[in-house]
């Protein structure tokens, strides 16, 4: 695939991600955690040229789409989206037109056993420029320090308590097999919410873990079980213009409460941004 065509996915993603309402989380009609959707839109822009830069590693994507973000933005609006598209971006570099979800997957394991120090580094550098909240100080491979392993090494270490660290550690088998099925029938709100949801419903949310603990964000899974269902047995998103009134107002409810209490969901929407660029590479995806 062209750089071109790449970034153009990409922004596809980020554009349809930040238009939807996702408790917790910012987006057009719904600022919140002192950030606003604008940020958003142009961290992505700024960010696209780095991420899709022809034969870049995986680790001068994140570097470079951190620093632009830094300097349009000046505040941290999409490290996890960065990290878990940048080997997305570089697999799909390996094909004339769009991959399969198979192939493109298959890719991108490829790339992940392939990253070596100067991607951890890269890496490490781009996550301590833009200090993501809950960060911390490691025990091993601290990013204030130079690694000593490959960045996929790195991220194992830090796969029990980051979800995004999970996906490289697990060669993305989860963004695969969770996320991109909420694509298979379109691009729409109901396609987001329903992947935003999975991702929370599946697992707490790692964000909010670090931030708050495991109980609170045992409480947001709970709670996104339930509109799953409710979701599901509706067969129609919440906060468009065709939803039922009262569901939608619970919806945006829900999203206020979260954001009274601080609490964002961010890796659950980091992940949704990623299953929403795969499937819009992926020659069977949404069009």
């Amino acid at each position: 695939m062209t750089p071109a065509s790449i970034a153009a996915a990409f922004l596809r993603a980020c554009a349809l991600d930040v238009a939807v309402r996702k408790p917790g989380n910012v987006s057009e009609g719904s600022p919140g955690h002192r950030m606003e959707a604008r940020q958003f839109r142009r961290s992505a822009e700024v960010s696209a040229v780095a991420l899709c830069e022809p034969g870049a590693s995986v680790g001068r994507r994140i570097e470079g789409a951190m620093r632009a973000t830094w300097d349009a933005v000046g505040c941290n609006t999409n490290l996890g989206i960065v990290l878990l598209c940048a080997p997305l971006a570089r697999a799909a570099e390996r094909f004339d037109g769009p991959p399969t979800a198979a192939t493109l997957h298959a890719a991108v394991q490829a790339e992940l056993a392939a990253l070596d120090r100067d991607d951890a580094a890269a890496a490490f550098r781009a996550i301590a420029l833009v200090q993501p909240g809950g960060l911390g100080k490691a025990d091993a491979q601290d990013v204030h320090a130079p690694p000593t392993v490959t960045l996929r090494e790195a991220m194992a270490l830090a796969a029990a308590r980051d979800r995004i660290a999970l996906q490289y550690a697990q060669g993305f088998d989860e963004l695969f097999a969770l996320g991109l099925p909420a694509y298979a029938d379109g691009f729409d709100a109901r396609a987001v919410q329903l992947c935003f949801l999975q991702w929370l419903r599946s697992a707490p949310d790692t964000h909010i873990v670090r931030k708050h603990g495991l109980a609170a964000a045992q409480t947001v899974q709970v709670a996104a079980q339930s509109w799953w269902d409710t979701l599901l047995h509706r067969g129609r998103p919440m906060p468009g213009p065709e939803a039922d009134a009262c569901m939608a107002a619970e919806w945006a409810e829900w999203d206020d409460r979260l954001k009274a209490g601080g609490l964002n969901p961010g890796t659950s929407a980091d992940l949704t941004v990623a299953s929403a660029f795969a499937a819009a590479l992926a020659s069977n995806g949404p069009r």
